[in-house]
């Protein structure tokens, strides 16, 4: 049988394949050289997920990979309607960011509850100033993408007391669809926003959006910069339509040094590290060579997107 050619989108660290040493031929690529390499490749793994260059690349006709993993999440920045119409099978990393992400939003939440961003700044000022602050306990949230990534939100707020409603694609057991969005953040405390980036939700937290929210309400994006309209959030924020809010993903990263969002009062910004705990990047690599294992044995691999809709469909 002949030895596969791994091809490998490259970004620093490079993962760690050893066990596959012997077993595949491993190749490299950056943005320049990846569409010259694709057509001689059998797998493709996307290591540097915050890449495009597989949707400028991608080869129309002729040989292309067979498989392509990313290392992500979200598959937003490699599909493409040439890769969407191909038989190539799209695989992402499900399953390794649920857990920190969801321990990531719960921090937000606490911290946001008991004025924790205000008490370090009166620490730096070193001013003493009591003050009040707000059980978590009893209070609403909505968790608008019903994955495992929002399951784990939703079940990590669960465990604080916080009554947490799931908003997903579609209604069903358990989960709200896009129809009761609008009531739902009528009385939400905490909106979270967990959900893929595709066509129905690109820019559906908008200035309509805010306005419904309450004024004590916080908003955090944890999902796709694109799934907000800064610029109407910033406006919300400013005018305190809403308490407050946390983004960890912008629609253009990284976020710039003029950008106002940084000093905007009331809005917590962090660089796109929600789900990027210790030893991350090395359940990835595990992640993969298990995928490896499948594929290379014939059979059904996990995790396989849906290339229509841009995300791993439920079970």
């Amino acid at each position: 049988m002949t030895t596969p050619t791994l091809l490998v989108l490259d970004a620093d660290p490079l993962p760690r394949l050893g066990r596959l040493t012997g077993r595949v031929r491993v190749e490299h690529a950056d943005a320049s050289t990846l569409a010259g390499r694709l057509p001689s490749a059998d797998v493709l793994l996307v290591w540097d997920f915050t890449s495009h260059a597989v949707r400028e690349a991608w080869p129309g006709e002729g040989p292309r990979p067979r498989w392509v993993h990313t290392a992500s999440a979200g598959v937003d920045h490699l599909l493409c309607p040439e890769l969407a119409a191909s038989d190539t099978v799209v695989t992402n990393a499900r399953g390794v960011f649920d857990r920190p992400i969801a321990e990531y939003v719960a921090a937000l939440v606490l911290a946001f509850a008991k004025d924790l961003p205000r008490t370090l700044d009166l620490q730096r000022e070193r001013t003493w100033r009591h003050r009040e602050s707000r059980r978590v306990a009893g209070t609403r949230a909505v968790v608008v993408g019903s994955g495992p990534i929002g399951r784990a939100i939703a079940g990590t707020l669960g465990a604080l007391g916080v009554k947490a409603a799931l908003v997903g694609r579609t209604a069903r057991a358990g989960v709200h669809g896009p129809d009761d969005l609008d009531r739902l953040l009528a009385r939400a405390d905490w909106v979270i926003a967990a959900a893929p980036l595709t066509e129905s939700t690109r820019g559906m937290f908008d200035a309509r959006r805010f306005g419904v929210m309450q004024p004590s309400a916080h908003f955090v994006n944890v999902g796709r910069g694109q799934l907000v309209v800064e610029d109407a959030l910033a406006e919300a924020v400013r005018r305190r339509w809403i308490a407050g809010a946390a983004l960890d993903v912008f629609e253009n990263e990284p976020l710039t040094p003029d950008s106002p969002l940084w000093q905007l009062p009331g809005l917590v910004v962090s660089p796109h590290m929600s789900g990027d705990t210790v030893g991350w990047r090395d359940e990835l690599g595990e992640q993969f060579v298990e995928l490896f294992e499948l594929w290379a044995a014939g059979r059904p691999l996990e995790n396989v997107v849906d290339k229509q809709r841009g995300y791993v469909p439920g079970h």
